[in-house]
């Protein structure tokens, strides 16, 4: 069994990213590390928190592998995926819940904080993990954008896709594990995002858009058209 959120971007074409990046995610990294190096030399180097949400298969693992090889301060942060920790397949909002009170608000108030790895094997919770205090940190997957998040972290990112292609992707990548679950996760996605209406929460809004399109980023001050970027719920 494996958790909803495994998975690379697709690739758009080649020239839309940095140079000899052939995937583009060059196009989707650039935003997020401006964002970065915008709080500062101290908090890029030593404690920025950056959280990456949006809609599964639309890249969040990706960016985030991403933006640990590219972080432009002096430490490499830790990564955290919230892949790891939902408890099954209606684990989302679990999952959320263990993100804050564990890892972010302790982390925020200079408290240890840790998180605790879900086996998807066993289907049973694990060991746990210590979240150091002195790296900065990037927490991505569904869920990260709930609206309690925003004052214990620097940087919000939404990625979103083409609705399409994201389930192409989500369906396809674990040998259709996900397919007998799609419909569950989605319900829990949909009650998650008209709850907390995550993609309002970030600071840096990317779209990962089909072939023969480019990525696009929207500040967080640019009005959001729900018609041009909303995926099914």
């Amino acid at each position: 069994m494996s958790s909803p959120d495994l998975g690379a971007a697709s690739p758009v074409p080649a020239g839309s990213g940095a140079s000899g990046d052939a995937t583009g995610i060059g196009a989707l990294l650039t935003p997020v590390r401006d964002a970065v190096r915008a709080l500062g030399r101290h908090r890029a180097g030593e404690q920025a928190v950056v959280l990456i949400d949006g809609p599964s298969g639309a890249g969040k693992s990706t960016l985030a592998d991403a933006l640990v090889a590219a972080w432009p301060g002096p430490v490499t942060p830790t990564l955290v995926r919230l892949d790891d920790i939902y408890p099954g397949w209606a684990g989302l909002e679990a999952a959320i819940e263990h993100i804050r009170t564990q890892v972010l608000v302790p982390r925020h108030a200079g408290a240890p904080a840790r998180w605790r790895r879900f086996d998807w094997t066993t289907e049973a919770p694990a060991e746990w993990h210590s979240v150091p205090a002195d790296r900065p940190l990037i927490v991505e997957g569904c869920g990260t954008l709930a609206g309690a998040h925003a004052a214990v972290s620097d940087v919000r990112v939404w990625l979103d896709a083409d609705d399409g292609i994201r389930k192409q992707r989500a369906l396809a990548r674990d040998g259709g594990v996900f397919e007998a679950h799609w419909d569950q996760w989605q319900h829990d996605w949909a009650g998650y995002r008209d709850r907390e209406t995550p993609e309002r929460q970030a600071t840096v809004r990317l779209l990962a858009t089909p072939p023969r399109s480019r990525p696009r980023a929207a500040a967080a001050d640019t009005p959001w058209n729900p018609a041009e970027n909303a995926s099914p719920q």
